[in-house]
């Protein structure tokens, strides 16, 4: 009988190595994570979301889980690996965050308004449309199933990482160059609307004040392009968090793939 008990208090031991190193990766994934990783949210209530995203992903890889040593040291090694590339699998989609930011900076600076700074929704103050573009952006992903989505990308990572595998250095720095190009490009592309209308707008207030130089273009063209970049805001902005949005889909279906 205690031969049996002590069988069953190792193999205890194994499991739960197996479920800390789970919830580093999964944890490190989820501080950066789109919606639960904003540093508007409480500690304590990202650390109940890492959590509850542990008890979902835990059940799905732990049958392919490698026998798992207990002992101190080898458990340490595994938590800075398990963290690492969970900390890989939160940049890849806080990246698609910093894509909307940037298309909102972008969009306020080249219509004149970059001055309209946001409420306290981030650590740094943004433009006005940063924070209204960022905020439904958001609100779209949640709404959509980011949870579910967020749950079954961490627990498809097994597959590329096993637990334990140490990514190629190589491989990581070619990647993270490739997705950072990327997102200042996609960035860019969600921005080109209010782009295209300040370019509009600053070659028709050339050409009056070519031809009118005694008038002050500028009283007459500052409240229009205000207007102007309002109007597309409220005409583009569900056309950009749609695709937005689909872009994240994207990124959570191959979240540590090369971008397309």
């Amino acid at each position: 009988m205690l031969e049996g008990l002590a069988e069953i208090l190792a193999q205890s031991n194994v499991s739960l190595a197996g479920l800390i190193l789970v919830f580093v990766r999964v944890a490190a994934a989820v501080s950066l994570m789109p919606g639960f990783g904003e540093q508007a949210i409480p500690s304590r209530v990202r650390l109940m979301a890492a959590i509850g995203f542990t008890l979902v992903v835990w059940p799905m890889v732990e049958p392919s889980l490698p026998p798992i040593s207990p002992e101190l040291p080898t458990l340490a090694g595994l938590i800075v690996i398990e963290a690492g590339i969970g900390f890989l699998i939160g940049i890849s989609l806080r990246l698609m965050v910093m894509a909307i930011q940037f298309a909102g900076s972008v969009a306020a600076q080249s219509t004149a308004i970059t001055q309209v700074a946001g409420v306290g929704v981030t650590p740094d103050p943004m433009p006005a449309i940063g924070n209204i573009l960022m905020l439904a952006g958001l609100t779209l992903a949640l709404v959509t199933g980011l949870h579910i989505k967020a749950s079954l990308a961490i627990a498809s990572t097994y597959e590329l990482f096993p637990l334990g595998t140490i990514p190629v250095a190589g491989d990581i720095a070619e990647w993270g160059i490739a997705r950072v190009s990327n997102v200042f490009a996609f960035g860019f592309t969600m921005a080109a609307p209010f782009v295209l209308a300040s370019f509009a707008y600053n070659l028709a207030l050339g050409a009056i004040n070519r031809a009118m130089p005694s008038l002050m273009v500028a009283f007459v063209g500052a409240p229009l392009i205000t207007a102007g970049a309002l109007l597309i805001l409220l005409l583009a902005a569900p056309a950009i968090i749609t695709v937005w949005n689909d872009r994240l889909d994207m990124v959570l279906a191959n979240q540590m793939g090369m971008p397309e």
